[in-house]
């Protein structure tokens, strides 16, 4: 189970923290963006300010509490700010899934990495010791990321994503027992 004791954490480049009421129109915004539809493939068709506030409420805050879901906000590690979301799902004794995205605003500054590395922290602290993600063929940005923070592409195949489509997807894996 993941411990939510060891939140908040930081690097040099950003900050993983539990969502914040205050977080939900810039997370409502980000998830607005053409991308983040296409590759995200969030459990919700649509968000307002309003739907994230109850999803914190619903399902963040308690999934944390259990440890068994982790819904959180990547912040900028000087400003605190909202700049995208990182999810840890489908917790298990040894693994934990994890998703991401980020705001338009924010794509090739290197945080998704740096929000993954402290992912990879945060599982590791937690008693886990691999972390998977799932992308989609297409999706070459997070391909990328997925790479830069030290996932290894372990297969392919068609599977139901958090949206509940079922679409083809690439498998990533990294050992966390180890983390720089």
């Amino acid at each position: 189970m993941l411990d939510s004791a060891l939140l908040p954490l930081a690097n040099s480049r950003v900050r993983l923290r539990a969502l914040r009421l205050d977080d939900a129109t810039a997370f409502a915004e980000g998830t607005d963006d053409p991308d983040v539809r296409a590759y995200g493939h969030l459990p919700e068709s649509e968000y307002t300010p309003e739907s994230v506030k109850t999803m914190i409420e619903r399902d963040a805050r308690p999934g944390l509490e259990r440890g068994d879901l982790a819904v959180l906000a990547i912040a900028d590690a000087d400003t605190d700010q909202f700049t995208g979301s990182l999810v840890l799902f489908d917790v298990t004794e040894p693994s934990a899934e994890v998703g991401f995205w980020l705001h338009p605003r924010h794509r090739g500054s290197g945080m998704a990495a740096a929000a993954l590395d402290l992912a990879a922290r945060f599982a590791r602290d937690s008693g886990l010791t691999r972390l998977t993600a799932r992308t989609t063929e297409d999706n070459v940005a997070s391909q990328n990321v997925l790479a830069r923070a030290d996932f290894a592409r372990t297969g392919a195949g068609s599977d139901i994503a958090p949206s509940g489509a079922r679409i083809r997807l690439l498998h990533y894996a990294r050992s966390i027992d180890t983390v720089s």
